[in-house]
């Protein structure tokens, strides 16, 4: 699915079954708590804190894509109420990056 599509599908969502979106502050503040929710997640999984319950390795995977997923979600929502097509901001940005970057990380000897 391409970006623009998401977009669509998220906004068809929203109006078959949020009734509308929640205002922008409400959708920044539901984005730092997904982050939140995923940063649990990872702090567990490859930090030093650990599960109540230790779940399976597949359930921990699960548990991880639906966070990304509800992150991704909500930031759609809000390129939608804000009018951004995600696809060519990410196309800008990655070209911003390699022209910035394009020797940086290559001539960085910590990642070697």
């Amino acid at each position: 699915m391409k970006l623009k599509e998401a977009q669509e599908i998220v906004d068809n969502w929203i109006n078959a079954y949020g009734v509308r979106y929640f205002n922008e502050l409400t959708n920044t503040t539901v984005l730092m708590e997904e982050v939140g929710e995923f940063s649990r997640l990872m702090a567990r999984k490859y930090g030093e804190q650990s599960f109540k319950n230790e779940p399976t390795e597949h359930e921990v995977k699960t548990m991880i894509e639906d966070e990304m997923a509800d992150i991704f979600f909500v930031l759609i929502c809000l390129a939608n109420q804000m009018d951004i097509d995600i696809e060519s901001a990410l196309k800008r940005n990655l070209e911003k990056k390699t022209s910035r970057d394009k020797d940086r990380h290559k001539q960085n000897k910590k990642l070697h």
